[in-house]
């Protein structure tokens, strides 16, 4: 399960993050995670090779806690980095829903099929696509109703419950319209500025994600195979990997994007990739063996 967090987060995570939240061009995304690509590519071997001396556990263990203590820091520098008028803007004006109890959902919508039509849902949905971090008010308005507050702007959002998918279209259309233009005007840049990314930093920040990542996958092949005998090692390997690569990793993106909407802080989808690579080093220290110069043609079946 690690792998699917801590490998997904710092190669698939960052790219939606630099696009979607610090609004930053494809293209120069795109030559972000070519570089960080390449100059990764050795790590892989680098640390597989390591292991063959250290061994399997210290390597692993190293690329999972060097996630665990670098992810928040290193995505709060990478929107400084990449995006400072975002975390200017966000000092300057905070944004805040004030909404009806009960009326704003957890927005987890793995294939795409749930609606979310209150209006807070469609406000929450806005600035979470927006890349905009917001506090939420709960209680404090009449049942129906939600506000975006940006600084001393308000913007009223539209309960689109019982509306059918083109009136919703169009109500989530008005309230992104308006909602786009008062975080214009209290300053949030609508893409990131290209003079204004530090590349260098940028690239940097990526790379450490991906130490870890590559340290954490490097060893991994020889691990799984050092760890079961020849009757079921296919299955026991297979399992385990394609759960964490499958539906941890693969659950990612929509688990994450849930956990800002509902929270407001475009951070808090971290805690999804944190989670399981905690739980990924507890089990590790406790129950997984070092598996280094094990002889597989002696291992009992």
């Amino acid at each position: 399960i690690a792998q699917g967090a801590v490998w997904y987060c710092g190669y698939f995570y960052t790219r939606f993050f630099m696009e979607r939240v610090l609004k930053v061009d494809t293209n120069t995304v795109d030559q972000l995670v070519l570089a960080v690509t390449v100059a990764s590519a050795f790590l892989y071997i680098f640390f597989g090779w390591l292991s063959d001396r250290v061994g399997r556990k210290p390597v692993m263990l190293f690329g999972m806690i060097l996630a665990l203590v670098s992810f928040f820091p290193g995505f709060h520098a990478l929107t400084k980095a990449a995006n400072p008028a975002l975390a200017e803007a966000q000092a300057a004006s905070p944004v805040r829903v004030i909404a009806a109890t009960g009326e704003c959902s957890v927005q987890f919508d793995p294939i795409g099929k749930a609606v979310f039509a209150s209006a807070c849902d469609i406000a929450k949905s806005v600035l979470s696509n927006a890349g905009v971090s917001y506090t939420t008010d709960v209680g404090s308005i009449a049942a129906g109703r939600a506000i975006v507050r940006i600084g001393s702007r308000e913007i009223s959002s539209i309960d689109g419950t019982g509306m059918d998918a083109s009136a919703l279209k169009a109500a989530r259309t008005e309230v992104e319209t308006r909602v786009k233009a008062a975080l214009v005007a209290a300053g949030y840049p609508q893409t990131a500025d290209p003079a204004r990314i530090n590349m260098p930093l940028t690239f940097l920040i990526l790379m450490l994600f991906m130490v870890g990542a590559t340290a954490l996958y490097g060893p991994q092949a020889a691990a799984l195979v050092e760890l079961f005998p020849t009757r079921v090692r296919y299955t026991a390997m297979s399992l385990p990997y394609n759960i964490g690569t499958g539906w941890v990793g693969g659950l990612l993106p929509a688990a994450s994007f849930a956990l800002v909407a509902a929270s407001g802080n475009i951070y808090f989808g971290l805690w999804y990739s944190v989670a399981f690579t905690l739980v990924a080093v507890i089990v590790s220290l406790i129950w997984l063996p070092e598996t280094k110069g094990r002889d597989l043609n002696t291992m009992e079946d």
